[in-house]
């Protein structure tokens, strides 16, 4: 399993299809204009400096696409949620993801902390962030209650990862739309 995820995470046209559902979303909020005062919204990316991902990806990938309201006493950001960003996590969300989800296969992890450089030490914030603040949060006590039979707290994220269907390639995808709530911006103040 972990050199299933070890190989999608080095492949630059899966990170290539995450930008353009990033787009997808980018554009699906520039369309629906300000949330506040309905005003027409611009392009106010920012850049982001993404962990984890191969090399061979453009300077468009580390960009965090957002918006801003061009009336000019509302000038209101909106940030879409996002497939490849977890967060205000440094390292891409499909790394934090796997990684993490990995952790209780030794080879693996191994592997993993070699190709993408992760500390133990990260590795183990990122279980923690999982097994407590996630699992802690309002988002996931919502999202958690529709789960039957429930999610093993304890192993989160790989438990959660097993209940989507599919191969690796569509359980990772799932499990980044299940998160979009918590990418970032609006969507995640909302969460």
């Amino acid at each position: 399993m972990g050199s299933l995820y070890r190989t999608l995470l080095a492949d630059a046209r899966f990170h290539e299809l995450l930008l353009a559902f990033d787009r997808d979303l980018a554009a699906a909020a520039r369309a629906a204009g300000c949330a506040r005062c309905g005003g027409v919204v611009h392009s106010a990316r920012f850049r982001r400096k993404p962990r984890g991902g191969p090399g061979e990806l453009g300077e468009e990938y580390a960009q965090r696409f957002s918006f801003c309201c061009a009336v000019d006493l509302c000038r209101s950001r909106n940030t879409p949620p996002s497939f490849r960003f977890l967060g205000r996590k440094a390292w891409l969300g499909a790394v934090v993801v796997l990684v993490a989800a990995m952790r209780q296969e030794a080879t693996a992890t191994r592997q993993l902390t070699e190709l993408f450089g992760v500390s133990r030490r990260t590795i183990g914030r990122w279980r923690k962030w999982w097994v407590r603040t996630f699992a802690a949060s309002p988002f996931w006590k919502l999202a958690a209650a529709a789960l039957m039979p429930p999610v093993d707290r304890g192993r989160l994220p790989a438990s959660l990862l097993e209940r989507f269907a599919g191969d690796a390639t569509a359980r990772l995808i799932a499990l980044l739309r299940f998160l979009l709530p918590i990418s970032g911006g609006a969507a995640m103040h909302a969460a």
